[in-house]
């Protein structure tokens, strides 16, 4: 932190920031009577004899560290077939004409068994591909068999370039969400994944039509992001705006399927990618405080933010310790094959290693998904444990394995590590900025009704 304050936090994840008479103070153990009140008030240091204050501090420690044990979030993939062939795209789909890659009638009926048998009241389905939009039949199928649970969402994932009756009956469903990708401005779109005038035409007269007929709250975007060559920021925001989308998640290319080979260099977030995304950020809060019509937000950094102040709350899997695998959600392929995750799915599917769990059909029960799960977790890392983001950071195997072919490399010098090190160092810089616009964008990220003086304390 700027002028000699170091930022503490504690294993339940409750931080301060300290100056640099304090930090002296506390390398001596020669704290003042104010000190200790404030640390134990604050629940830094609970006294041995408040059993009320140990307890409150081991539940929020415990909240932190939440292990899900219900499966209620299924990834399906009803076909790889795609009808675009963006050059970074992430799954190794194949063209649309090819047979062989949907869902089987043995596959689809195992699903369906599936969902009968979840004990949960409360069911979120994804819809990937490929392009699941070209299978609207097996989407349609899959709502109607939840109709049981208390509690339903779907995300169909899709590209927008045909918008069919058939697929605008699923759009009309209050619980059915779309997920797009939206690179930019047209030409910026066109060249990243269209390639034609005429596909680009289509895709924005598509994404008109559904933000006329559905409102802005019924679809997401996010573009994806070469750091190497990134778009002007305004006009990235403003091709958002545009449509009335308020929340923009931006993403670099992931170093996945065919990006593996086509970007070589998104092997490794470097300084362009950190350096755009804080003025990304910083220019989505200038524009917050300009405008208050609207709040736009930068969605990866929200969740970052609610994870510190929520614990519990964000699900997010790359944020989470414990990240369990096969356990609460599972990724379903057009074969049938069960992956633990989506990036692992991509990972089989461009060859690089089976990171397979099982099959719809025999159960994901497996030593595969055992062995993942003995290493999900950054509470015993010998890195991780000297850090103080620990508390609100992660555990992502699959993207170790898919940069570097291993998992045992020190936390530091991996990408996911210097990327949310890089990441929760920018919010908390973001939380003790005294700037109103700062704070008023803070506060509206954290769903607050108002803006707060501060957001975390400082101990002198």
């Amino acid at each position: 932190m700027k002028d000699g304050q170091a930022l503490c936090v504690n294993n339940a994840g409750g931080f301060f920031l300290a100056s640099p008479e304090c930090l002296e103070r506390l390398n001596a153990d020669h704290l003042k009577e104010s000190d200790r009140s404030f640390l134990q008030t604050r629940g830094h240091i609970p006294d041995s004899r408040d059993r009320l204050g140990q307890a409150a501090f081991a539940f929020a420690k415990a909240q932190r560290l939440l292990r899900p044990s219900q499966l209620d979030y299924l990834i399906l993939v009803p076909t790889l077939r795609c009808n675009l062939s963006c050059s970074y795209c992430q799954v190794s789909r194949v063209s649309e004409n090819q047979s062989g890659f949907d869902w089987s009638e043995e596959t689809l009926s195992a699903v369906l068994e599936l969902l009968d048998t979840l004990e949960t009241r409360h069911i979120k389905i994804e819809f990937q591909g490929g392009e699941p939009t070209l299978r609207p039949d097996l989407i349609g199928r899959v709502i109607e068999k939840c109709a049981r649970f208390e509690r339903r969402e779907f995300v169909i994932c899709s590209n927008l370039q045909n918008v069919t009756d058939e697929l605008l009956a699923l759009f009309d469903h209050p619980e059915v969400f779309i997920s797009t990708s939206l690179d930019g401005d047209p030409a910026t779109h066109e060249h990243n994944r269209t390639e034609r005038s005429d596909a680009t035409n289509q895709f924005l007269a598509n994404l008109s039509m559904i933000v006329r007929r559905y409102g802005p709250t019924k679809i997401s975007a996010l573009p994806t992001i070469n750091p190497t060559s990134p778009p002007d920021i305004d006009d990235l925001i403003d091709s958002y705006t545009r449509f009335g989308l308020e929340s923009i998640f931006l993403r670099p290319i992931n170093y996945q399927g065919f990006a593996r080979k086509r970007h070589k260099d998104a092997r490794e977030q470097g300084r362009e990618w950190r350096e755009f995304y804080e003025r990304f950020v910083r220019r989505v809060i200038q524009r917050n405080w300009e405008d208050r019509s609207r709040v736009l937000e930068e969605t990866y950094f929200s969740i970052t933010l609610r994870r510190i102040f929520y614990p519990g709350r964000e699900r997010h899997v790359d944020l989470r310790s414990p990240n369990p695998m096969g356990i609460d959600y599972i990724v379903v392929d057009h074969d049938g094959t069960i992956y633990p995750t989506d990036e692992a799915r991509m990972l089989s599917r461009s060859g690089v290693i089976d990171l397979s769990i099982g099959t719809i059909e025999s159960g994901w029960d497996s030593e595969a998904r055992d062995l993942l799960n003995r290493y999900a977790s950054n509470e015993h890392d010998p890195a991780c444990r000297q850090c103080a983001f620990q508390p609100y950071c992660g555990r992502d195997l699959v993207d170790d394995i898919a940069r570097y072919g291993r998992i045992d490399l020190p936390r530091y010098e991996t990408e996911f590590c210097r990327r949310h090190m890089h990441l929760f160092g920018f919010v908390f810089e973001m939380i003790y900025d005294q700037d109103p616009a700062v704070r008023y964008s803070l506060a509206r990220w954290l769903r607050l009704p108002a803006t707060p003086t501060s957001f975390g304390e400082v101990l002198a």
